[in-house]
């Protein structure tokens, strides 16, 4: 993770709604003719349709070819589960119980879909379409998105602590305070039996832990006093 991925998604954030409005729908805020162009005749009118432009829009720009790959992606694969995270959270609040799992997505946005299943050259050590990045985290796809969703609010609040550090004056005015939000959803999650019983959830977990200590690090290197920040338990010591 980094401020650019960081970024990647707050830009998404700031272009559909990430929450539904009082009729039940997502909205478009900014870049329409964009996001637009993912869906059919150019106009995302369901929500599924936006949802799955915004899950193209996030492929796009860390997969979408060799130079998008190898200039961020290469060194953070990662992202594909912060990706599912957020499909995960956007799927979440529909009120649809046959159109809100991974698991009806997949089949009527992913599976057969040209832009997800088109191959894309020189990046085949790695993959060779959207479906083939996903498929590799399968496991997350068959889980519960009210779990995994929950995952995304603790990825947002690290998001934060990554954007708001100025490596050029070291100032970080809400770090700490993040840190410790971060901290306490962490354990949140660390302490739910359903979430530290299953393998895949744990991973998760052990990526958003990572992350959190690789920004701790990133800050000390940089000569910032983040030794200060809490520490996080591991699913062991729960």
């Amino acid at each position: 993770m980094d401020d650019k991925i960081c970024r990647t998604f707050f830009a998404l954030r700031n272009s559909i709604s990430n929450n539904l409005d009082g009729t039940e729908g997502y909205q478009l805020i900014m870049n329409q003719p964009i996001l637009n162009g993912y869906c059919t005749n150019n106009n995302c009118n369901s929500n599924l349709e936006k949802i799955n432009a915004g899950c193209l829009y996030l492929l796009d720009a860390f997969f979408k070819d060799s130079s998008v790959f190898s200039s961020v992606a290469k060194n953070n694969i990662n992202i594909v589960e912060y990706i599912i995270m957020w499909l995960s959270y956007m799927l979440n609040l529909i009120k649809n119980e046959q159109g809100n799992s991974l698991e009806y997505f997949y089949d009527i946005y992913i599976k057969n879909h040209e832009k997800y299943t088109d191959s894309i050259t020189s990046v085949d050590a790695y993959y060779n379409s959207y479906k083939d990045l996903i498929d590799k985290k399968n496991d997350l796809i068959n889980m519960d998105i009210k779990y995994i969703s929950k995952f995304y609010d603790a990825f947002n609040t690290l998001c934060m602590m990554y954007i708001e550090f100025n490596e050029k004056t070291l100032h970080c005015s809400n770090c700490l305070q993040n840190a410790n939000k971060f901290v306490n959803k962490y354990k949140e999650m660390n302490q739910n039996s359903v979430i530290t019983s299953n393998n895949s959830y744990a991973q998760l977990l052990s990526t958003l832990s990572n992350d959190y200590d690789n920004f701790k690090n990133y800050c000390n290197s940089k000569g910032a006093n983040c030794t200060n920040f809490p520490s996080l338990a591991t699913i062991e010591e729960i």
